[in-house]
């Protein structure tokens, strides 16, 4: 499994690189990258895996992306969840194009990927939970 960044509730009680980017995010960073945002819900991660154990065609690497999605497409789906959280209203300048994963080969696991709404509010609740962002 080659997933992209991967993001959703935590487990573990400590951050991941790919949460922490969604962290700073929403704790008051000044800017954010003005390119996209390859990610996946860790619970289709995890199906994934499963999957590919189980069924016996599975071979070979899966590339895993639900989304690419500019990051202020994810920054206006934040504001829209938690509107009085304090977001980046300046972009940093993108060298990036726009470009897509395929998702047919995860598609022959019966994967189906979470929307990105739901697995960026999951993160923001996980971190709350765990005490890593007070709202």
């Amino acid at each position: 499994m080659n997933p992209s960044f991967v993001i959703g509730p935590l487990l573990q009680p400590s951050l991941n690189l790919s949460v922490e980017m969604i962290l700073n995010l929403v704790n008051g960073a000044e800017t954010y990258p003005n390119g996209y945002y390859c990610c996946m819900d860790v619970r289709d991660l995890a199906n994934a895996h499963i999957q590919a154990f189980e069924i016996p065609s599975a071979s070979g690497r899966y590339g895993l992306s639900a989304n690419v999605t500019a990051f202020s497409e994810v920054l206006k789906i934040i504001h829209e969840n938690y509107p009085t959280l304090r977001l980046p209203e300046k972009s940093e300048e993108s060298m990036y194009k726009p470009y897509q994963v395929s998702k047919e080969k995860a598609e022959t696991l019966g994967i189906s990927f979470t929307p990105l709404d739901l697995t960026l509010v999951d993160t923001i609740e996980s971190l709350r939970e765990k005490g890593f962002l007070k709202i």
